[in-house]
């Protein structure tokens, strides 16, 4: 038995009715700061994520002033690659804070790391638009994040990118309750201006892209620690590492994107998420990668609380969920041999749209390139090897039997002379 089915047995919310209106189903994640629950919006019978804070949220004035501006502001954003948040609610004479929004049936980013592994340059492009989209959007509107990692990227199994959460960081802080596990869950991907001062701005954010893009290309994060705080200092004085020096095949552009979006000096990095967009957009044309279609994780939490949800019998209406789409990318990529503007060690060539009909794993290898199964890269280049020595023995043996036809000529002529 999960953690989390443990937790539905003794949840009190879940069957309730919050304030009457929403139909707590199931838990779908629980952590040190909220639960996220799957629900119903019985009055307009619509599926919707439920985060309930923590109670001792709910006594502090200074939190839910904090939450409910937070609340307001993020419901007026609009974008593809934005959680929208539909209501809140709850305070010191009702039940705890909580945020009701739309519900990503998927999974985490961070859940698909944990199956597949590290991504090819394709793959990782296609998780970082959408999220330099949203934040994008959240910039303009003068909103900071300031807590973008992997749990706060959900994806649909429509192959959606979206990130989450909103505003909570902010409101924690202003509460001064501090959690160990939210803590922990940060400290990979703050900017070292938020380790220095706690200052934060739309390049603290930009920061933490570029921590996450190291991350999708190499499977893990550029810096490790016994400690959540020693983790965080250890970016005051080192820069972010090249993820190519962590795993063979990565394109130059991507060490160069990462670089300038994770440069310690704030100015140095690219000014906010629609400025890191458009170079990731051009790094994409530049390598000429394709189309994507994200999969959702298929051992996600979202998933097992759908499952749940039916077999308690809850919302009726509801179609069941689907299973996780197809891992492939939604156009043929190149085949080897054809023209690379970078790389002879290209990632993306050589793989054809067939290569992905049986979903295959991600496999962290060390020192390799493991984006896509290992041994099909290996056999396509050794593929293109064999094509291309044939074609040479054809031309020698063309070459050959054109000189021994000439030497045959000359000596008739020869001969007749």
């Amino acid at each position: 038995m999960s953690a989390v089915d443990t937790y539905q047995r003794s949840d009190p919310l879940v069957g309730s009715l919050l304030e009457g209106r929403y139909l707590i189903e199931t838990t779908i994640a629980a952590g040190g700061m909220s639960t996220v629950y799957r629900g119903v919006d019985t009055r307009l019978d619509r599926p919707v994520a439920v985060k309930v804070m923590d109670s001792r949220y709910a006594r502090d004035e200074a939190f839910l002033v904090r939450f409910q501006r937070e609340a307001r502001t993020v419901a007026r954003l609009k974008g593809d690659g934005l959680v929208a948040v539909y209501d809140q609610g709850g305070g010191p004479e009702g039940p705890a804070p909580y945020l009701v929004m739309e519900l990503v049936d998927g999974g985490t980013l961070r859940e698909l790391l944990r199956e597949r592994g590290p991504m090819p340059p394709h793959a990782a492009a296609a998780v970082l638009a959408p999220i330099c989209r949203g934040l994008a959007v959240a910039h303009a509107a003068g909103l900071v994040h300031r807590d973008v990692k992997p749990e706060n990227v959900l994806i649909s199994d429509d192959g959606e990118v979206k990130i989450a959460d909103f505003g909570l960081v902010r409101a924690v802080a202003e509460a001064g309750i501090t959690s160990t596990s939210v803590i922990l869950g940060t400290a990979a991907y703050l900017s070292p201006e938020q380790v220095a001062t706690g200052d934060s701005a739309p390049s603290s954010d930009v920061y933490a892209v570029g921590v996450l893009a190291y991350e999708l290309l190499t499977g893990r994060t550029p810096f490790t620690g016994d400690t959540a705080l020693s983790v965080a200092y250890q970016r005051m004085d080192n820069d972010v590492p090249p993820p190519s020096a962590a795993i063979a095949g990565v394109p130059a552009q991507f060490d160069a994107l990462v670089a300038r979006a994770t440069a310690r000096d704030p100015h140095a990095r690219f000014a906010d998420a629609g400025e890191l967009g458009e170079a990731l957009a051009d790094v994409v044309d530049e390598l000429g990668l394709p189309p994507f279609r994200v999969p959702a994780p298929r051992q996600s939490a979202q998933h097992r609380a759908a499952t749940a949800a039916q077999s308690l019998g809850g919302h009726q209406d509801r179609p069941a969920a689907r299973p996780p789409a197809p891992y492939r990318p939604t156009r043929q990529l190149p085949a080897i041999g054809a023209q690379d503007p970078t790389d002879a060690h290209h990632p993306g060539a050589g793989h054809q749209d067939a290569d992905y009909q049986d979903e295959p794993e991600y496999r962290p290898v060390t020192g390799q390139f493991a984006g896509v199964e290992l041994e099909e890269f290996h056999w396509a280049r050794q593929r293109a090897k064999r094509v291309l020595a044939a074609w040479v023995l054809v031309i020698l043996t063309l070459a050959g039997l054109l000189a021994a036809g000439a030497w045959t000529l000359g000596n008739n002529l020869a001969n007749l002379i």
